[in-house]
């Protein structure tokens, strides 16, 4: 009966710590995501911006893979997060922002910390 009664309390009891550090894991890593794709989207439509202002070939390329990135990180799901695919969509979103930085001769180093996020150039 003792040993009953103890693991339905501890039962309970670690299905309650369970969800709250649960939920406190999808928030941290939710945010660092976000911190993520927010930034490689402020990168791409900065870079999209000053691309604009000149218009030859080599231009027109970066400007193309630029759109690209964008429409990626636009289409991206953030509101689900059962998205069966989110893993893979963000290492494409990774890897097209690498393809973009390598284009605009750009070295690339996005860094999360505990005090603050970061993109080095």
């Amino acid at each position: 009966r003792f040993h009953g009664e103890g693991y339905q309390e501890g039962y309970a009891e670690g299905s309650h710590a369970g969800m709250a550090e649960g939920r406190r894991y999808g928030a941290l890593h939710g945010a660092r995501m976000g911190s993520e794709i927010g930034c490689y989207l402020g990168f791409a439509l900065t870079w999209h911006s000053l691309l604009q202002k000149c218009t030859d070939e080599k231009n027109s390329k970066k400007i193309r893979a630029l759109d690209s990135l964008i429409g990626m990180i636009q289409k991206f799901p953030y509101e689900d997060p059962t998205y069966d695919k989110l893993q893979e969509d963000l290492e494409k979103i990774r890897g097209k922002f690498k393809q973009v930085c390598s284009m605009l001769n750009i070295q690339s180093d996005f860094r999360i910390g505990t005090e603050r996020s970061s993109l080095t150039f």
